[in-house]
């Protein structure tokens, strides 16, 4: 077989284990880091205290205030504060509200990240940053957002409610798809792509059978590493234009929505790509990728209606039009008609055709 390939690692490092937020200290000082801005979701204001508590005098300011899909007044106003209290780095804390608005911190003010993930989303292993303005996402590479130090600890995830488990791994293995058939895709990234569906897919009904299953939520978490390293290492298609245009347009909840669109975007892409189909097939054990992970989800008790999840029912022209006015990379060419039929499907929650 022929290989024709680049592969660029990411620089960064990663500390994975239980109780590895206990870790923070030492690891902070290793980068010699003083003035922390935390930023998070109020919803996470209990683990905050504990990493507070245990940071002492190296945290600056907390800054509570992060939101889905990053709009730019968020944005600003904590990068005017990460300037007001002269922070030396940001500290994000949560899912991809709280990595997102680190990464909106430090593409305007250079600060180096530090990551905590507690969901499965993936982007603190990516230099890919996204903003919301005026119904648009926004989204854009630069090296500055990738974070320096990402802390996996499975143990703030157990508090993440079963259903929003499911579609948050389900968002990071929309991730490992995709970069299945990524136009620049490698060896090793297909190596981890494949890990990463199968991890993810085994360890998903575990941790939806009970929530506090440590090794699951760790085999989760694994799942999500890996899926969020290839998305930062090739190029997304499809299925990732959609979710990023129906987020941002219709401010729909960003996991859920790729949990619904992921099943038809496989459905039409995998045919065209027969060893992405082949990994796929391989990694869940199923002889259909996309009609088997339509149903898991469904089955552990995912919204599959993009119309029960908040898109408009005359949403679907501005989809089409943003969808055709900027296409993404694709393995297979794609019409209006293919959109809407992609679109349609997953609004009405049926089964991928």
């Amino acid at each position: 077989m022929s290989r024709d390939f680049v592969h660029e690692s990411r620089p960064g490092r990663v500390v994975f284990a239980v109780g590895a937020r206990t870790r923070l200290p030492e690891e902070i000082d290793r980068l010699g880091l003083r003035r922390l801005i935390v930023v998070s979701a109020p919803t996470h204001k209990d683990l905050v205290a504990e990493i507070a508590e245990a940071l002492g005098d190296r945290i600056a300011e907390l800054h509570p205030h992060a939101t889905m899909h990053v709009p730019v007044g968020v944005a600003e106003r904590a990068v005017a504060r990460a300037r007001e209290v002269g922070a030396d780095g940001c500290l994000a804390i949560g899912g991809g509200s709280a990595i997102g608005l680190a990464k909106a911190v430090a593409k305007d003010t250079g600060l180096p990240i530090v990551a905590l993930p507690t969901t499965y989303a993936g982007s603190e292993m990516t230099p890919i940053w996204g903003l919301t303005s005026d119904g648009r996402k926004t989204t854009g590479r630069d090296p500055r957002v990738l974070p320096s130090l990402v802390v996996y600890d499975p143990e703030p995830t157990v508090t993440l409610p079963p259903r929003l488990s499911v579609t948050s791994g389900m968002n990071a293995l929309a991730h490992a798809a995709e970069a299945l058939y990524a136009p620049d895709g490698s060896p090793i990234t297909a190596l981890m792509a494949a890990e990463s569906a199968r991890s993810l897919a085994v360890a998903l009904p575990r941790v939806h059978a009970d929530p506090r299953d440590i090794e699951a939520r760790s085999d989760a978490l694994y799942g999500a590493w890996l899926a969020g390293s290839v998305l930062g290492a090739t190029t997304m298609s499809l299925h990732h234009k959609l979710c990023h245009i129906l987020g941002g347009t219709f401010d729909m909840p960003h996991a859920e929505t790729h949990t619904a669109v992921l099943p038809h975007v496989l459905a039409f892409n995998l045919p065209a790509a027969s060893h992405s189909r082949a990994a796929l097939k391989t990694a869940l054990g199923a002889l259909d990728p996309a009609s088997y992970l339509f149903h898991l989800a469904q089955d552990l008790g995912a919204e599959m209606s993009l119309k029960a999840l908040g898109m408009p029912d005359d949403g679907l022209e501005s989809v089409v039009e943003q969808v055709l006015a900027a296409p993404y990379a694709n393995p297979r060419p794609f019409t209006e008609a293919d959109i809407r039929h992609i679109v349609g499907h997953a609004f009405s929650g049926a089964a991928p055709m």
